[in-house]
């Protein structure tokens, strides 16, 4: 994701944090992450896990997006039926634009998310370079439809 984009995500997220009093029920819609950096997307994810609110997940969440997975309880997410998940094994960039392979990184975030969701990696191969897609029936058998 591009930090433009991203910084505008968290804006919108972070003033509807601030708008919500304890009484008040909101949720935090993701509709569309292709991912990116995961430091800022686990800053957001801290914020939103400690603000209380639901996480409705509506459209695609790639790649960093899915820590919102390790950050929030399970209990309060649910997935739409246009939801999709995205895993792949963690990598970095150096200067020069080259990626590397992070498996320590990836082994982290593999035991960070909760066991329905590892195992269904696991089922797959593993975290890898190629894109796992976790969507319908799958995915609603992990966490509920959204009411």
């Amino acid at each position: 994701m591009h930090r433009a984009a991203l910084v505008k995500v968290i804006m919108v997220v972070s003033a509807l944090l601030a708008l919500a009093s304890p009484s008040a029920y909101a949720e935090i819609r993701i509709m569309a992450s292709p991912g990116g950096a995961v430091g800022p997307f686990l800053d957001l994810f801290e914020k939103v896990r400690d603000s209380g609110e639901r996480v409705v997940i509506d459209g695609p969440c790639f790649s960093a997006c899915t820590l919102v997975l390790s950050m929030v309880p399970n209990e309060r997410i649910c997935v739409t039926r246009r939801a999709v998940l995205g895993f792949h094994a963690a990598r970095s960039i150096d200067g020069r634009g080259r990626t590397y392979a992070e498996p320590e990184a990836s082994e982290l975030v593999l035991q960070a998310y909760p066991a329905p969701v590892r195992g269904w990696i696991s089922r797959r191969g593993g975290l890898s370079s190629r894109m796992l897609l976790l969507r319908g029936r799958e995915l609603a058998s992990i966490y509920p439809r959204c009411r």
